[in-house]
């Protein structure tokens, strides 16, 4: 195929390379997507499974990111929230954690809830008003310490940090030792005090939809699976090549290091998670909240029911269940195992449901460590752009401000 004069080709057709392609599309280049599965999304997918909606392990959406609430169309997303809070299973039985500032009536409850002092809740309260005067351009700058150090130097006691800032930001990271940068905590702590963590009514994967549907059908090539590239052209599986004026790689990090060596952070690490789901007779919640395990024990780090946040992702009559487990465990009867350890948390109900499907997912998410360069959006290496939420941040708002910094950087080239 021969380029026209500002073809573009992007391998990969996740976050970044969908909001790359937009942006491009929008200042008149030809953006051409090409995506080695059936479907648009990456690692932001959703199956049908016996009439429910399993995303491929627990994701939501902070309505509050800037970047994707202006690129997105939200309304068609029919975005769903989850309460401003959490239930933590700890001392033998749940106690609610809720953000005060938005559920007022349970400022009594959270702030006897074991879990912390009232200091520490004090604390919580005072780093919500800081960082909500805080820009993100200004925590990009901050000293990037762990997020463990980090907590510490801010005073919370170490059961606030065990019982609740290991569950909940080990759901978030997926891991809990909070060795994740601080600055991507300051970043994410911003954003859930400014909004709503949500669910796309009919899952996580109408993102990527919602992405594609600004792009003209001629823009995006599904089973395209790009095995090779150079500086201005790619060559497919099939040995079809295909040349453009610029070529930008828009896969995960592992995938970007495959094709280019040397395109990733020299200390690029993934974290991992396995999520486990269930189909049950009835919520064993009723409302749609997460409920995080706050014992320091155990397989289980959280829990939520995502029936209860949309009914669309259930059969009428049923509610799904998802449990995260942190890491890839090669437990036997993993299964029976989380089931055995809920059994405490919501009793003998849970002998009643069915297991659906378990995900384990050893690339969930690029680990963010302290170190990181707060300017990099993208890497460029000979000529070939690379983005994605390795150049960022690890999260939806991390990738589609990488891919349209990409985009930038060769709109003011042509």
């Amino acid at each position: 195929m021969k380029p026209t004069t500002k073809q573009v080709l992007i391998v990969g057709g996740g976050l970044a390379g969908l909001s790359c392609a937009i942006r491009l599309h929008e200042g008149g280049a030809l953006p051409l997507v090409l995506e080695g599965s059936d479907a648009v999304g990456g690692r932001v997918k959703t199956d049908l499974v016996e009439g429910f909606r399993l995303d491929r392990g627990f994701q939501v959406f902070l309505d509050s990111y800037p970047e994707a609430g202006s690129l997105l169309n939200i309304q068609q997303l029919n975005l769903r929230p989850f309460r401003p809070g959490a239930l933590v299973f700890v001392d033998g039985r749940m106690h609610r954690v809720m953000d005060v500032f938005r559920e007022p009536l349970e400022i009594i409850a959270s702030a006897l809830a074991p879990v912390g002092s009232v200091l520490d809740k004090l604390r919580v309260a005072l780093l919500r008003l800081r960082l909500l005067r805080t820009s993100i351009p200004d925590i990009a700058q901050h000293e990037d310490l762990s997020t463990e150090t980090y907590l510490r130097r801010a005073g919370f006691s170490p059961r606030m940090i065990d019982v609740f800032f290991r569950s909940f930001y080990g759901g978030i990271f997926l891991e809990r030792d909070l060795r994740t940068s601080s600055r991507m905590f300051e970043f994410t702590f911003k954003m859930f005090s400014e909004g709503n963590a949500t669910l796309p009514a009919k899952g996580m994967a109408e993102i990527p939809r919602s992405l594609a549907s600004k792009l003209p059908p001629t823009a995006l090539r599904l089973n395209a699976r790009v095995t090779s590239i150079d500086r201005d052209a790619v060559t497919l599986d099939s040995g079809e090549r295909l040349c453009g004026a610029a070529v930008v790689v828009a896969t995960d990090a592992a995938s970007a290091a495959d094709l280019i060596p040397q395109s990733t952070p020299a200390n690029l690490a993934w974290n991992s998670v396995s999520c486990v789901y269930f189909s049950a007779p009835q919520s064993p919640l009723n409302e749609a909240i997460i409920v995080l395990n706050g014992t320091g024990s155990g397989l289980v780090n959280n829990v939520c029911v995502p029936s209860d946040v949309s009914a669309d992702y259930a059969p009428t009559g049923l509610a799904l269940i998802s449990v995260s487990v942190l890491g890839t465990p090669e437990t036997e009867n993993l299964e029976s195992k989380v089931l055995e350890e809920l059994e405490a948390w919501f009793g003998r109900r849970v002998r009643e449901w069915k297991h659906l499907r378990t995900d384990r997912i050893a690339r969930a998410l690029p680990a963010m460590l302290p170190g990181g360069d707060p300017k990099v959006g993208l890497l460029e290496r000979n000529g070939v752009l690379v983005c994605g939420d390795h150049c960022w941040s690890s999260s939806i708002e991390g990738a589609i401000i990488s891919g349209q910094a990409a985009a930038e950087a060769l709109l003011k080239r042509f």
